[in-house]
């Protein structure tokens, strides 16, 4: 896989990403986000488990307690930001929950210089823009009552962009797929424990109705199980940068949903002045951060 091969996969990892505001929103209100979590992920290892048994046998025989340690470790951060971005986004309409999660872009950064990592400059110039371009959308959108959820998907963003990195770092020296499944089925047992732990009854309490079993089938599959692995494949190639400004990119398939879907699925999304010039700035933040530019290559070789 090269490198555009690797960045069309984190686009189609992100399209999948962004339907997740439509099937949240045929997920009751009373149905817990460490329910969803836990179920998701679990039914997601077990695809994955019966369908790579072999290969993720063969591959636990390399290093199987530090792949294991490191799964555990992933898992923990992904249930983590999971969690409190389902728990911030019921304070959000879909297109500013989409904004909301793009500060991911704002934190990677930052993460990687306290980590004292190299950080490109176009990835400075990249994150400018989208940071940019998400104020400008969210300009007198947010109000005082939504601060608090603002703040839970802003410090899941910090986890995220962590989670990102040790991805990166991860998916270099392990398979993508056995690091996929261990990561799907420990986060969904983690997940499992703090679902108990509100919610005693757990898959007793749960109102099993078609339309929730059919959400939670798709998002099992598309959302989790399908997109960890390619994501993971992806990361062998892409670096935490570039994958974090492609995420941004669900702004974009998120308020297309939001346009095209009916109103009795999903809330219509309102193209204001101030949404357009916001999704105008994630895009060109795209394009700066991925395309190589006539000279950049030498200047990156020159920096390293």
């Amino acid at each position: 896989m090269n490198k555009l091969q690797a960045n069309l996969c984190l686009l189609c990892v992100t399209f999948c990403w962004s339907t997740e505001v439509i099937i949240f929103a045929c997920i009751p209100n009373e149905v817990s986000p460490f329910a969803t979590t836990s179920i998701t992920f679990l039914v997601g290892g077990a695809i994955l488990a019966v369908a790579f048994f072999r290969r993720i046998r063969e591959g636990l025989k390399d290093r199987c307690r530090r792949q294991l340690l490191r799964c555990l470790f992933l898992s923990i951060l992904n249930s983590a930001y999971n969690t409190m971005f389902q728990f911030g986004l019921k304070d959000f309409d879909v297109y500013t929950g989409a904004f909301t999660l793009s500060l991911t872009v704002v934190a990677l950064p930052i993460i990687m210089v306290m980590q004292r990592a190299h950080v490109d400059r176009r990835t400075w110039i990249s994150s400018s823009i989208v940071l940019f371009g998400i104020i400008v959308a969210l300009w007198g959108m947010v109000s005082g009552e939504e601060l608090e959820g603002l703040a839970v998907i802003g410090a899941g963003c910090a986890i995220r962009a962590f989670y990102i990195i040790k991805l990166n770092q991860y998916a270099r020296e392990h398979d993508p797929v056995v690091l996929s499944a261990l990561i799907c089925v420990s986060g969904g047992i983690i997940s499992y424990f703090f679902w108990m732990a509100v919610q005693p009854g757990t898959f007793l309490v749960m109102p099993w109705t078609s339309t929730v079993i059919a959400s939670l089938a798709i998002y099992a599959y598309f959302v989790v199980a399908f997109t960890i692995t390619i994501n993971l494949f992806a990361q062998r190639r892409a670096s935490p940068a570039s994958a974090t400004i492609i995420y941004s990119m669900e702004i974009v398939f998120s308020i297309i949903w939001g346009r095209v879907m009916p109103d009795s699925l999903i809330e219509p999304t309102n193209l204001t002045p101030g949404l357009i010039l916001g999704v105008i700035c994630v895009v060109v933040g795209n394009l700066v951060e991925i395309i190589e530019f006539p000279g950049a290559t030498g200047r990156k070789e020159a920096a390293g």
